[in-house]
């Protein structure tokens, strides 16, 4: 009788959710439904908050503003409602948190979920076994999400998801319009990161992909089929000598601009949208072929997956995924030709209206994970002045 209740329940929320019966009529239903077997608690998974109490939920994410509006506008709603306790985790970039799930004991035994970065990283999580089957009837609302996003990650786990799309970007480049004009940024292109005039005053990520991403477009390269690497590698190089800092962190990122020790630099488009609402004079740029990107909220294999597929499940309700996309300035996964976004997602940098991504282009797994090693540790040893 319980379990069946639930499931009537649940269905009652999702409709209420999606706008399909009225707020009297949901609230006369949960009301007849307490009566009947004794429910206590908030209209979310219609469990007393007693089953879930005790349980916890890790998420490692990015830190600063995203970590921000997920506590905000997802987590601590989650929590109030269910009695589950998220535990905040966070990273600077993918290859050190991998490295870390690696060494926990067994290996990805005290993560959860993940919010990682790109198809890549889905791919290779999978291939070192750390996936689960997600069961998607206990995710209703993903049914919002963009088919394009979801796609790619099919195609890796033979139909199944380990994870559900979360939200979409571009590392595009950053400047400050007080030293750089709109005009010679969109002239120079990916060029304006090798300008000899802003020695001193640029900077990069640390990450390995992001430059040679770059050092592709600026060497006039398809970064997914690079044929000239020694031009790429001579094109850092010569950048090296220019630059004043390679940030580990978006929080870093967002400090270098606002306080002008950087006037150019590649940037994720959700941090310099923040930066853009709190006053700072920082334009963006998308060059030919931008680096494109898409995250996931990632469930490790461990994970209790009652609990997960709860918390994706409200991560992905409308209200609190638009409201984690404002928070955190990338737009959501949720296809804006079934969600109605309002206008604070619609100014986003990258915001794609049609929910098709097309012209975005994207990294393509199998291409860079198959250059990781050597890219990387090549990489590594030009970052540091070899």
């Amino acid at each position: 009788m319980g379990k069946d209740w639930k499931e009537r329940l649940d269905r009652v929320y999702d409709h209420y959710e999606n706008g399909l019966i009225s707020r009297r009529d949901f609230f006369k239903y949960l009301g007849i439904a307490g009566a009947a077997v004794g429910l206590v608690g908030g209209p979310f998974g219609f469990l007393p908050r007693s089953a879930w109490a005790g349980k916890s939920i890790r998420f490692d994410g990015w830190g600063g503003v995203v970590s921000k509006a997920f506590r905000k506008y997802a987590f601590d709603p989650f929590t109030k409602a269910t009695g589950v306790k998220v535990i905040d985790g966070e990273f600077g970039d993918m290859d050190t948190y991998l490295t870390r799930v690696k060494a926990s004991f067994p290996p990805g035994g005290e993560f959860n979920l993940a919010h990682l970065s790109g198809v890549f990283d889905y791919a290779r999580y999978i291939k070192l076994g750390y996936g689960v089957v997600l069961d998607e009837s206990k995710i209703p609302n993903l049914k919002n999400v963009m088919t394009a996003m979801m796609t790619p990650y099919r195609a890796i786990t033979n139909g199944t998801l380990s994870a559900v799309p979360y939200d979409y970007g571009q590392t595009g480049i950053a400047y400050n319009t007080k030293y750089i004009s709109k005009e010679k940024a969109e002239k120079a292109g990916a060029a304006l990161l090798w300008d000899k005039d802003l020695k001193g005053k640029l900077g990069s990520w640390g990450d390995w992909r992001t430059n040679i991403w770059y050092g592709a477009l600026y060497t006039g390269q398809n970064p997914n089929n690079i044929n000239d690497m020694k031009a790429v590698w001579d094109a850092l190089r010569k950048q090296r000598g220019m630059i004043k800092k390679y940030w580990g962190s978006g929080a870093e990122l967002m400090s270098l601009l606002a306080n002008e020790e950087i006037y150019a630099t590649v940037a994720w488009s959700g941090r310099v949208a923040a930066l853009q609402a709190q006053g700072h004079p920082i334009g963006f740029l998308s060059p030919y072929n931008c680096y494109s990107w898409q995250e996931c909220i990632f469930v490790l294999k461990g994970t209790d997956l009652g609990v997960a597929q709860k918390l994706l499940n409200f991560m992905l309700a409308p209200k609190a995924a638009i409201a984690v996309a404002v928070g955190q300035k990338y737009p959501s996964s949720l296809d804006p030709t079934k969600v109605p976004m309002p206008e604070a997602v619609k100014k986003l940098p990258a915001f794609d209206p049609t929910g098709k991504l097309k012209g975005y282009l994207f990294a393509n797994p199998d291409y860079w994970n198959g250059h990781q090693q050597e890219w990387a540790e090549k990489w590594d040893r030009i970052k540091a002045g070899a």
